[in-house]
């Protein structure tokens, strides 16, 4: 069963990166709108939306930058935070380059998607190498109930596509107010309340508060009416920072269970474009299955309370699992 070894210094981590956000966010939203980085609205989707045609986007720096800064800061103490903190600016900024080519440039889908792909696989492999060759977690993968091994090149393959593949279902959720941010937010103090149970864990206990603690302060501005959008720079940068986070812990599986929510909205799309291929026939609305739900009538708000709500479900379920499972 769970024990739990607690300490005030993922408190301090919390909080500092929330007040910090709280403090960045009216000093970074205005800096957006005068360099007018206004969000691009599908006009295909939800109509709805078209009134936040020109909401300030990039705003993941709110929570970025005092990520990063209180990381480095504990980073002196646990070193072991830093590849963790690369993943996540990694991706941060294969999206940051892409939400610029969308605000700058003016091209509607920012990175062509082959670009995208290369740049997302360039940090999967990076990180993928970094936990192969350098930590005891890339030895083998726990997988629960059993005492299985998975070979360290398997692993390796693995790491990418798990990687990818989640990074980028977080990706997708960012489609309305808060719901990004909020379902990370339960997911990431979900991961703090289980590294509390393995001394080993200190650096995934500071880094997920962190995460959290920023994800709360963002939602100050980005929930319904959203005041600022983190955009790709944000949604990947979590996306990075959660899959990373999992696969220090050796569990990776169990994101299956507390991360459902990006899984089924990675899915969703999954299974629209390849039904739409195959048969010229939608299975949703729309895609990703949050603007679904809005098209049959659920307001958006609606849609992000049930949606988190789900994961705080979820996060109780895995808590469950990994309090009598073998990890």
């Amino acid at each position: 069963m769970l024990t739990f070894s607690l300490t005030s210094e993922h408190i301090i981590a919390f909080a500092a990166t929330f007040v910090l956000s709280i403090i960045a966010g009216p000093i970074l939203i205005p800096f957006l709108r005068r360099l007018k980085f206004g969000q691009t609205v599908r006009d295909d989707g939800p109509q709805s939306h078209l009134k936040k045609t020109g909401t300030p986007t990039i705003g993941a720096l709110i929570f970025l930058v005092p990520v990063t800064a209180v990381a480095l800061y504990y980073s002196q103490k646990y070193p072991e935070i830093i590849p963790i903190l690369l993943a996540t600016l990694g991706f941060g900024a294969v999206g940051f380059i892409d939400d610029f080519i969308k605000v700058v440039k003016k091209r509607k889908d920012g990175l062509y998607a082959g670009q995208k792909t290369f740049l997302e696989l360039l940090v999967c492999v990076s990180f993928a190498f970094y936990v192969i060759r350098f930590t005891e977690a890339g030895s083998s993968i726990v997988i629960p109930f059993t005492d299985y091994v998975v070979q360290p090149w398997l692993y390796f393959l693995f790491i990418v596509v798990f990687m990818y593949f989640f990074a980028n279902g977080v990706n997708i959720t960012d489609g309305l107010d808060g719901l990004c941010a909020g379902v990370t937010l339960v997911v990431a103090i979900f991961f703090t309340i289980v590294s509390l149970t393995n001394s080993e864990w200190g650096y995934i206990k500071i880094f997920s508060a962190a995460i959290a603690g920023g994800c709360l302060g963002f939602l100050a501005f980005n929930i319904h009416p959203a005041k600022v959008f983190m955009g790709d720079t944000g949604s990947l940068a979590l996306g990075g920072a959660l899959t990373a986070i999992v696969i220090m812990m050796r569990m990776p599986l169990i994101f299956f269970i507390i991360g459902g929510i990006y899984l089924i909205e990675n899915i969703s799309v999954i299974l629209q474009v390849g039904s739409f291929k195959l048969t010229g026939k939608r299975i949703f609305k729309m895609a990703p299955i949050h603007h679904h739900f809005e098209l049959k009538g659920w307001k958006e708000t609606k849609v992000v309370t049930v949606f988190i709500i789900i994961t705080v479900l979820l996060a109780v379920i895995s808590l469950m699992v990994v309090g009598v499972g073998t990890y």
